[in-house]
């Protein structure tokens, strides 16, 4: 459905260490059209609430990251950590379930790695629960390696890459893109 970078700085430069892709079920398109259809790319690109109604949308949501540059399953986990954290209180939340979430995320990363060319998949359930599975390539594993079952985890991960201050704006532009094509149909 939509593909973008991700950018990290490190000493004092931008280096790619993801490409991110988020694919929707296909019964987001009339969900999401019956609201935004008609709307220009720009007016969904700019729209907090059009990337809202994505994320907690009754759909599935599936997002594939790539890896461009290796990282380790810490150095992943703390900046999305690190976002998620802020996110919940910048609308003023962050309960203990949440907390107790993050740590559940942090335990499945713990031991990971991700050279070049591996695939990390979030499977976002319309329920209360997320599946994380690791690709030594980009095929897709059958089975999830975890279950997370926080649907604000899954949503603000979600939020944390498309969202307004998400960490891929070219992927945010590219699933308004789509999607205003999706919908004039």
């Amino acid at each position: 459905m939509l593909a973008g970078v991700r950018d990290l700085e490190i000493e004092g430069k931008l280096k790619k260490f993801t490409a991110i892709g988020v694919y929707l079920e296909d019964n987001a398109v009339p969900f999401l059209a019956s609201k935004w259809k008609g709307k220009t790319v720009e007016e969904l690109t700019d729209s907090v609430e059009f990337f809202r109604d994505i994320v907690t949308g009754p759909f599935e949501k599936f997002t594939q990251v790539s890896f461009i540059s290796p990282l380790t399953g810490i150095q992943y986990t703390g900046k999305v950590v690190e976002n998620c954290i802020a996110f919940w209180k910048s609308v003023g939340v962050y309960t203990e379930a949440q907390e107790n979430a993050i740590e559940e995320l942090l335990a499945v990363f713990k031991n990971e790695n991700f050279p070049t060319g591996t695939s990390l998949f979030f499977t976002h359930l319309p329920q209360d629960s997320f599946t994380i599975s690791f690709s030594k390539d980009t095929s897709i594993p059958e089975i999830g390696n975890a279950e997370i079952k926080s649907r604000d985890l899954s949503e603000t991960v979600l939020e944390t890459i498309i969202g307004k201050n998400g960490v891929s704006p070219a992927a945010r532009q590219s699933l308004a893109a789509r999607l205003s094509e999706l919908m004039k149909d």
